[in-house]
Parts: C-alpha cells; structure tokens; sequence
C-alpha cells in the first residue's frame, strides 16, 4: 500500500530523480506490474482480469449513450470476451504493422487512431509504446501492456484482454485480418488511461502524438501557410516525427462526407510528402490517409485523376495505389485549401533546423498554481503577477538577426486535475519572458511587484488559450531571462509542465526559493531585561520540578502570555504537544526554564512578524500576507513549500490564524535545524531507527 498524502508526492519526485518515469523506466500506472502480475497468474494457472478497468459499463462510459453511439439496447447486448473467444487463432501482430490493419469503429477517436496511423511509420517508437514481444500462444495469460508519456513521464499500462463486442465482433477498433489485436488492445490500453471508452469520444492529433512520443509538438494553421513550410514538413517527413491534420467541422453535427471526398471535422494522418515533374513543371502532393481505412479525396491527384499519367512512370509506380483504403495524394496547394492545421510531433526540435549546424538543448520544470499563494494571473493583475512561478534561465551561443531563425521554443502544459479526461476543463494559459537586466542579476529569490512594474515583457504568447498546451517561437539574444507562466484569471489552479527548447545549453530553474531558511537576526527578538521577567513568570506556574507539561503550556500560552492576541479558541493540546517536542532537547515530555524561554521568545518574535503583515487588520493572514510575512522574517521559501504550507496550516477560507502561524513557523525553523545538524546542508541519509525517532516525536 502506498504511504498517504504529501509523502507519495514526496516519493514520486525521488523516483523521477531516479530516472523512473523516463522512456527506459517506466512509471508503473496505479502501481500494477506487468511482469510480478504476469507470473503470478501462469504460477496459479489463471487469466488475468484487470481490477482497475473492469469489462463493465463503467469501462465504456456514461458518455456513450448521451452521444448516441450505443443505445441503451445495444449497451445491454455487450459482452467482453477475450480474442480467444471471438476467432480460433488470435495473434497480436500478423505480417507487420501498417496503418491498413484497422479501420475505426463506432467510437469517434480518430484523432486517436489517426495518431497510430503515423505511429506505424516509426519503427523504433512503435516498439516502445506496443511491446511486441506480447504474444497469444507461449505464455499467455489474458496480460498485455502498453506504454503512453501522460503529462511528463512515461507510464506503463497493463490491461486484461477482454474486449467489448456485440453479436461477437469488435465495437470500437477492428483490424482488417479479424485474427489481429494489437489495435484493439493498444485502444484500451489508452481507454484506460483517459478513465474509459467514452472519454476518447473528441480529442485533438496533438494530444496522441504527445502521449506517444513525449516529444516536440508544433501546430500549424494552413490559412496562411509560410514560404518555408513545404520545407518544414519535408525535413519532418525524413524525421523520427508523427504528422497529422484536420479538416474544419461543419455547422452539422457528425462527421459529413463532403462532395470532394473530405470528412469535415475529421483528423487524418499525414503519411508522406513527394516533389514530382509534371508536365514540365514542379509540384508538391502530400499523401494522406483517412482512418475510417476507406473514404478518399475525389479532386486532383486522387487515385484515378488523370494527372497520374503526366509523371514518370518511375514517380506513378512509387507512389500510386488505386484502392479504397481511405489513402489518396493531394497537392500542398489543395492541402492547405481544405485543411485548417498540422501538427507534428518528434522526438526532439532538430526537424525544425534548416541545416544541421545545431541541435536544440531541452530544459523542464515541473510546477503548480495554487489559489490564494501562487495563482497571480496574467500581467493585467499587476498587484498579483509577480506571486506566480517564477523560472529563471540562460541564453547562450549565436544570435542571429536572420529573418525567421527562432533560436529558443517554449511549450506550456497544464495538466488534468480530474481522472476522466472528458471530465477535464482546461483553464486559459501563457506566459510572458522578461529579460533579467544587470540591476537585477545579483538577486535571489523570487522577483516582487517592483520588478514587474519596471521591466516590459520581451516575449510572451500571443493569446492566452483553454488549450492542453500552448506553444511559441521567439528570438532572443544572449543573456539571462525570466519566465512566468500563468493561467489568464488569478486564483485557479492547476499542475503545469514548462519546457524550453533552446539551440544554446540552457538552465532553467525555479526562481521562487534560494535555500535561505533561517529567521534573519533583525527579527529575533533578544531582551535580556525581559528575559529576566519571564523567567520569574516560568519558575512562579512551573511544576516542583521548574517544568511545564504541554497541558500547562497550553493554558499559559493562552491565558497569559498570548491572552486577546488569539482570534479562534487558542492553541489545541496537539499544538501544544508538538511545540513541546519541537523544543525538548531533554527529552523529558516537558520544557524546562532554558527550553520554556527559548520558545518564548520565538513566540513573541512569531507574533511580531504576524501583525506586522497583517495589513487588512483582520486578526489573520491572508495567503498573500503569508508570502510577505516569510519576506519580512528573511526566509525564502520555494512556491512548492508555501503551497503546501498553506494547504496544512491555513483554513479552508484561505486565511490563516496566529495560532496556526505560530505552529507553522516554530516547525519550519526547528526542522531546518534539525536538517543542518544531520546533513552536509544539502542531502540527509537517516538509518530507519533516526526516521521514526523523528517521526513519531516532533
């Protein structure tokens, strides 16, 4: 079982520094290991039923029903049956791998399916997200596995192979040789990641590409295509790069077959591009293909235009293939005309080159906007910008002034708070880059109002879109940047991934700590006359052995020392616990004078700093009041520590108490302590014993 809470998240970032979530380790998805999991049903004899996706409605979807691919009749005709149950002779893979193995069914994912059509051209890819060693024959036990990037690491998901069909044959995907299911499997392999059947229903090219690769992905609109993109989508072409595109939707609902052979609002693959002589002159066809596997564009090139005859018989024999198998050529110019956009998606940026001179450096950074401390929104909220993420990084090497040369490419992702993709709602993200001046390079920790008020953004996006990613192109010369993601409106939040794509080595780093973690010694509170005082105080309430118990502590706490200054009820025995363990050096289970009067005085030095950022006078600190309270105290922390900070100290309108600030800060500073005493300052290693210990007291 896994632990709770902030330590799994605590354990995940540990495995990711590991390498665990890369294309070579995997991230095992809820846990389930495809090997342990596969040995234990042949050491039992048993096939393997899949308890996380199980062959029920729940697996298919609510959805399925309200967008009228399965009526409820049909619903209760389903039965999940297992390959072997439906042919004789099942096989994984027959002859290879081809986008002409299968043909889409009633689900409308041909984005989905579209992406797999590109998927076939790359090999090497392929293997990884469809390990093919899976077989139906040696060592089948109803297991099989897949591998998908979700949102920055790879997964590895295991599936049982019951399949949802009526009457028999398949719903959804369907190979054309009804003895093959690497289509199948690989579709619910994926059903499982978005939640179900029905949370593929609509989808962009995009989405897939990304999930297969966790590579580069660039959109294109085609309304005013550039001089250079036929180039563009040559290079990607003889590149490890998946390509796809879209026709525009029509006002009608489905997908209409248009009279030119076009589906509108469908998704097609891109599966090559050829320059041939015709008639004396060049011309540019890009080939496509449709993944219903039949349906073709009727114009010219199609697969009996007469136009076939003008090029060589070598160009007609390479590239013809009179047949309805949703396949057909079209020239750039049509291409353009009938289709609204391409993505393309590769392993790395190098595609993007027009030469091979340099190759593009790529630098992540994992981060979250939390409501109330590190949502700020976009720069129209001047007061509460410069509270988001803050990423600072370096531009080094050539600079170029040639018209159209990008030197740095940076891509935001946000990701799904919610288990069901269709229950998914994308929030309005972009950023903005500010170049770090000299004035500024010296400074560290994160960069306030003032900055922002000062210094105008040197590049940013051009629209803020309720899009899974936003994607830009800039030129930037050598120096030193800041970046800040954003979402458009303040308080929301969200997970995003941040990824800069440079032809420079570049850093990118979380600008919003510096490691800075003690309380500065202008806010310590040092009065020796009153020390003197509190002592005569300790020794008048103590115990006949000059101690005081967490129960004592509580009422001297909140009947004496901090009495009117507590807004709601005081501090509770467990704070009062804690405290006492914090600060018994002894070991007893009590304070004595010495360890009494240190926590004293960092009471009073605590209650200092709180109401003098308490601006809005309210007995309370707001979030943003938080973050200037660790200002005032001299401590920098990250925006990961003031989230958490906020969500276990603060209360759930937001603000937090001087009782629960108290506690908050007396933590943060005692456990830096211990953490210095145990530590070279940078990592700790604790024997199991030394963890416990800590555990259980403080």
């Amino acid at each position: 079982m896994p632990p709770p809470g902030v330590c799994l998240n605590i354990i995940e970032a540990r495995y990711k520094k590991d390498g665990f979530g890369k294309f070579t380790k995997p991230h095992k998805f809820f846990g389930q290991d495809y090997e342990q999991l596969k040995q234990y049903c042949l050491t039992r004899g048993v096939s393997f039923t899949d308890e996380t996706f199980l062959p029920d409605r729940r697996s298919i979807g609510q959805e399925i029903q309200r967008h009228g691919i399965l009526s409820p009749s049909e619903l209760a005709c389903v039965e999940w049956r297992r390959p072997a149950e439906i042919v004789r002779f099942p096989a994984f893979v027959l002859d290879g791998v081809s986008r002409f193995d299968f043909g889409q069914g009633k689900l409308g994912n041909c984005w989905f399916l579209a992406s797999i059509g590109a998927l076939t051209f790359q090999k090497s890819i392929f293997a990884e997200v469809v390990p093919l060693e899976q077989r139906f024959d040696e060592n089948y036990c109803g297991i099989f596995h897949f591998r998908f990037w979700r949102f920055g690491q790879w997964e590895d998901v295991v599936i049982d192979d019951k399949l949802p069909t009526i009457n028999g044959r398949l719903i959804f995907v369907h190979s054309k040789d009804q003895n093959e299911f690497w289509p199948a499997l690989l579709e619910k392999a994926y059903a499982k990641v978005c939640g179900s059947y029905s949370d593929m229903i609509a989808g962009t090219l995009s989405e897939a590409m990304m999930d297969f690769t966790g590579g580069v992905h660039i959109n294109i609109e085609l309304s005013h295509p550039s001089p250079s993109l036929w180039g563009l989508i040559c290079r990607a072409g003889k590149s490890n790069t998946l390509m796809g595109c879209g026709t525009p939707p029509r006002e009608t609902s489905g997908n209409e077959i248009l009279p030119n052979g076009l589906v509108a609002g469908h998704a097609y693959t891109v599966t090559g591009v050829k320059e041939m002589m015709s008639r004396g002159k060049i011309v540019h066809l890009v080939r496509l293909w449709n993944p219903w596997g039949n349906g073709e564009w009727k114009g010219d090139w199609s697969d009996r235009s007469p136009l076939w005859q003008t090029v060589s018989p070598e160009d007609r024999e390479m590239c013809l293939s009179v047949a309805d198998d949703g396949e057909f050529w079209i020239t750039f110019e049509d291409f353009c005309k009938f289709y609204i956009d391409i993505d393309i998606c590769g392993l790395s940026p190098d595609f993007l080159n027009e030469s091979d001179s340099s190759q593009w450096k790529t630098s992540v950074y994992d981060g979250r906007w939390v409501a109330g401390t590190t949502a700020g929104g976009c720069l129209n909220y001047r007061d509460s910008f410069w509270t988001n993420p803050q990423c600072r990084f370096k531009i080094c090497g050539g600079y170029s002034e040639k018209d159209g040369d990008k030197n740095i490419m940076v891509s935001l992702m946000q990701k799904p708070e919610k288990r069901n993709r269709h229950l998914a709602q994308n929030l309005h993200i972009g950023f903005f880059i500010f170049e770090v001046t000299e004035k500024y390079k010296t400074q560290r920790g994160k960069f306030t109002e003032e900055f922002f008020k000062s210094q105008a953004p040197v590049a940013q996006t051009k629209t803020y879109l309720n899009a899974r990613e936003v994607m830009e192109f800039f030129m930037l010369k050598h120096g030193e940047y800041l970046i800040v993601p954003s979402t458009f409106n303040p308080n929301e939040t969200a997970s995003f991934i941040l990824t800069i794509h440079a032809k420079s080595e570049t850093n990118c780093y979380d600008n919003s700590g510096d490691h800075k973690h003690e309380l500065d010694e202008k806010v310590k509170v040092k009065n020796r006359q009153g020390d003197e005082q509190r002592r005569e105080f300790f020794h008048k309430h103590s115990d006949k052995y000059e101690e005081v118990d967490a129960e004592q502590l509580q009422r001297l706490l909140n009947e004496n020392i901090l009495k009117g200054d507590l807004k709601s009820g005081g501090f509770s025995i467990d704070a009062c616990r804690s405290m006492v363990a914090l600060m018994d050096t002894s070991i007893t289970g009590k304070l004595n004078s010495e360890e009494f009067l240190r926590l004293w005085n960092k009471v009073v030095t605590f209650k200092e700093i709180f109401f003098r950022t308490d601006v809005s006078r309210t007995g309370t600190l707001s979030l943003r009041e938080l973050r200037n309270a660790f200002l005032v105290s001299g401590i920098r922390v990250s925006d990961d520590m003031l989230n958490l900070m906020a969500l276990r100290y603060g209360a759930s309108s937001g603000h937090m108490t001087l009782e629960s600030f108290i506690s908050l800060i007396l933590r943060f500073d005692c456990m830096n302590k211990i953490f210095r005493q145990l530590s070279d300052g940078k990592a700790m290693t604790l024997q199991e014993s030394e963890w416990m210990y800590i555990s259980m007291y403080t």
